[in-house]
């Protein structure tokens, strides 16, 4: 095509062209994951799913990696004149114009050159800064395969039959319990808490295409309009105690969908030919939901990480409050800020610890990595790591840059002229704001609420005991490492202490010896050998449950907590390979509890 073409304009064709390619590999086999979770999940092959859940994470790195030492090799990257990269950036565009994911391959281009430029272009034009293809109605051209959603158009007659046919039509193989049985459950729940079926003139259900996975679920997920009137709904589909399926409950509110989509549980396996088509559909079940964490929860969580940032200077364009020390008590590895007025918190490893934090940098690193990897459970915060961000001198506070030169100076670079400097941070965390638990009781306290008071304590029993059945011990469970959502769910944000559950030793507190001085038996007095990796449950009441309304509805609710034959219990049956059940919304709305009066239908 370029063959008389100036050799600068081939060359910068062709690093375009190997670009693309390195994309086009990355969300190949990253596609194929999401399409074998269909077969996993019919074969009930749970671990297997987890499995390929935590390594499809590591897909975007190495496919960054490969390309960025292609160019190197291939085309002396690093040593291009400037003109040349803006001839790669404009070739690059013009091969988007038909892609189906072209916001990723952008952001690809973005994380591959940013390894190989210096950092003083990463502002300008040689990146994108802001998308340059549009993805609106991408999903028409059928060469890309199927539709994003399919339509049913129910009638009174054919109300429940339809919602039948919508999850045959999935073809799944392997058998239902009773899917007729399963459908009157549904249109029953509707009913129930929607109102009797009237179908209006514009009368339809929308159905993504394809189902999402994550853990032993799969999850149909689509609207219903009837007139005015748009309803979220997600089935959950699950393996009953006969082996069939069961369709377990219907979710039918943004809340519901929230929820389900949540940033403190893991990504889902989907597949989506035309992601941008996936995520502005679901923003119409969510629309409070950022789009770089619905772009995160479909496992896209690099395009996630770009929307965030460019939502972050778009938001900095339009506001004027500064940066300030995050409220609550001050943490002891990280040092924590936020802008008042966006919802997200800013978290930095301190250049050193207390003599009582045996860690490291690395370390901690290496825990949050952990929970980027595993199963969260709606129980921890997803964080957005970053390197070399930089944000305007200018709207920090000067208590937080003090703060920020005494603990993290290794981590911060100050550039620009006076006047436009720019704080640049090597390294940092960044999380979704959420009340700190310890604030909580206190203000609950404070006002005598001691409704608020129970049911936060009975909120925090729950979260430990839903990431006990992920396999996660938290290490520090103080209130100060909870905070509380907007829907009221606890969720642990402090990583740096986390473990495995099963490579914990939980112990009971033994005798003192008779022989032993009455000294060392007082509070606080060990004596007793313990190892690095000892528990001691019976040692937790102490330390939480100071104020009597909490040590009330504590020991009501979650005393077994305190037992360390509770938590060798699961320890073990995690070990023999059992996967728990940890449900993405309340128990007393599955069917089955229904069905058996286990529980009320209203909870």
């Amino acid at each position: 095509m370029f063959d008389d073409a100036p050799s600068g304009h081939a060359q910068a064709f062709n690093i375009a062209k190997a670009l693309l390619e390195g994309f086009d590999r990355h969300y190949r086999l990253f596609s194929e994951t999401n399409r074998a979770a269909k077969q996993r999940f019919e074969q009930a092959d749970w671990h297997g799913q987890q499995q390929a859940m935590r390594e499809r994470i590591e897909f975007y790195d190495q496919r960054v990696r490969e390309t960025k030492t292609r160019l190197l090799t291939e085309f002396a990257a690093d040593a291009l004149p400037m003109e040349i990269w803006q001839q790669v950036k404009l070739l690059y565009i013009g091969l988007l114009i038909d892609h189906g994911q072209p916001e990723l391959a952008e952001t690809f281009f973005n994380s591959v050159t940013t390894k190989i430029l210096h950092r003083s272009y990463f502002h300008n034009s040689f990146i994108f800064v802001r998308p340059a293809i549009s993805t609106s109605y991408i999903e028409i051209d059928e060469a890309l395969g199927p539709t994003t959603y399919r339509v049913y158009y129910p009638t009174l007659e054919t109300w429940r039959e339809t919602w039948v046919q919508l999850v045959r039509d999935f073809d799944l193989k392997r058998p239902f319990e009773d899917l007729e049985r399963d459908a009157g459950d549904v249109v029953a729940e509707l009913e129930r808490r929607l109102g009797a079926f009237e179908p209006r003139t514009n009368c339809q259900i929308q159905v993504l295409s394809n189902l999402f996975f994550r853990n032993k679920g799969a999850y149909v997920v689509g609207k219903i309009i009837n007139g005015a009137q748009q309803t979220p709904i997600a089935l959950p589909l699950l393996h009953g105690t006969s082996g069939k399926l069961t369709i377990d409950t219907v979710l039918y509110t943004e809340d519901d969908m929230e929820m389900l989509f949540s940033y403190a549980r893991a990504y889902f396996l989907v597949d989506m030919p035309v992601p941008s088509a996936y995520v502005l559909f679901l923003r119409t079940l969510m629309p409070r939901k950022p789009r770089a964490e619905i772009y995160s929860a479909v496992g896209l969580h690099k395009q996630g990480k770009n929307s965030f940032y460019r939502d972050l200077l778009h938001h900095l364009r339009h506001s004027s409050d500064r940066f300030r020390i995050a409220p609550g008590v001050k943490g002891m590895v990280m040092l924590v800020f936020d802008l008042p007025s966006f919802p997200y918190v800013f978290k930095l490893i301190k250049d050193y610890y207390p003599a009582t934090k045996h860690t490291t940098r690395e370390q901690i690193k290496a825990k949050y990595l952990l929970v980027k990897r595993h199963d969260r459970v709606g129980r921890m915060a997803d964080t957005l790591e970053y390197s070399k961000v930089a944000l305007p001198l200018a709207r920090f506070e000067p208590e937080l840059v003090d703060e920020m030169h005494k603990f993290c100076a290794s981590l911060l670079e100050i550039t620009g002229e006076t006047g436009a400097q720019e704080i640049i941070i090597d390294h940092a965390y960044i999380e979704r704001r959420m009340i700190p638990m310890n604030l909580f009781l206190k203000d609950a306290s404070a006002a005598g609420n001691t409704e608020a008071i129970a049911r936060a304590t009975i909120e925090y029993g729950n979260a430990i005991k839903d990431l006990v059945a992920a396999n996660i011990f938290p290490g520090d469970m103080l209130w100060k490492n909870f905070g509380i959502t907007r829907q009221g769910k606890v969720v642990f944000y402090d990583y740096d202490e986390i473990e495995y559950l099963t490579d914990c030793n939980f112990r009971h507190v033994p005798p003192p010896n008779d022989d032993d001085d009455d000294d060392d038996h007082g509070p606080g007095k060990v004596w007793f050998d313990v190892g690095p990796k000892d528990v001691f449950p019976e040692t937790f009441g102490p330390f939480l449950l100071g104020n009597a309304r909490v040590r009330e509805t504590f020991l009501e609710h979650h005393a077994e907590l305190l037992d360390p034959d509770y938590w060798a219990l699961h320890k073990k049956r995690i070990q023999l390979g059992a996967m728990l059940d940890v449900f993405p919304y309340e128990v007393q709305r599955r069917f089955v509890n229904q069905r058996l009066g286990a529980v009320p239908a209203d909870g």
